[in-house]
């Protein structure tokens, strides 16, 4: 079915007044926000919303985070296109679907099962064929798949050791650390062992969580 008209010249000014004019210059990611649909990842009623700067309702508690937010992550991973990518926290799958055009293949885990059927149903109808999920507790990780070139937490909360054991030397895990919902973007790059950590945007996320719902 073709697009209608005003959601496509919606996500067009999404990309120009939201993410360019406040930054975002990685032109990969800036071409993905163009390319990925985020108003089939929210319900009927949140598609005339779904170009604003704002985080949406997803369900559960749970929200899609606001399209600045989504593409500052992504840039700040650095992706070239030949990576492999570990998702904490699917939710809905727009992150996912964005993640999936900046690199070869995501894995992507969410702990709330209502939300990983939604994200399956919205990758399928998108087409996004590079994309494996699981219901699961994010926490754990995803052994089977590791190491990983890059890790991606949507949950703000403590950095996990099990994470950075499953990531490759060189490679970055980014995530929103700290408390209730006063996080700051923080980026871990493993080099020889050891890890180096930058800190970026202050940002509010929903909490991490444990276990599967």
């Amino acid at each position: 079915m073709t697009e209608r008209y005003g959601f496509h010249r919606a996500r067009q000014r999404m990309v120009e007044q939201q993410l360019c004019k406040h930054g975002i210059k990685d032109q990969r990611v800036l071409q993905a926000m163009r390319d990925i649909p985020r108003h089939q990842f929210v319900s009927a009623a949140m598609a005339a919303h779904a170009y604003q700067d704002s985080a949406l309702p997803i369900g559960e508690g749970q929200t899609i985070s606001q399209p600045y937010m989504v593409a500052r992550m992504c840039e700040l991973l650095n992706l070239r296109g030949n990576e492999r990518v570990l998702e904490i926290g699917t939710g809905c799958g727009y992150h996912t679907a964005i993640l999936a055009q900046l690199c070869a293949r995501v894995y992507s885990i969410e702990r709330i099962q209502s939300l990983y059927s939604l994200a399956k149903g919205h990758l399928r109808a998108i087409g996004q064929g590079n994309v494996l999920l699981k219901c699961a507790d994010g926490l754990d990780g995803w052994t089977g798949f590791a190491p990983f070139d890059a890790i991606v937490v949507t949950a703000g909360g403590a950095l996990s050791s099990t994470w950075l054991r499953q990531l490759q030397s060189g490679g970055v895990l980014l995530m929103p650390e700290g408390q209730q919902r006063d996080h700051r973007l923080v980026q871990h790059r493993m080099e020889n062992g050891k890890v180096r950590k930058s800190q970026h945007d202050l940002c509010s996320f929903v909490p991490l969580r444990k276990g599967v719902q």
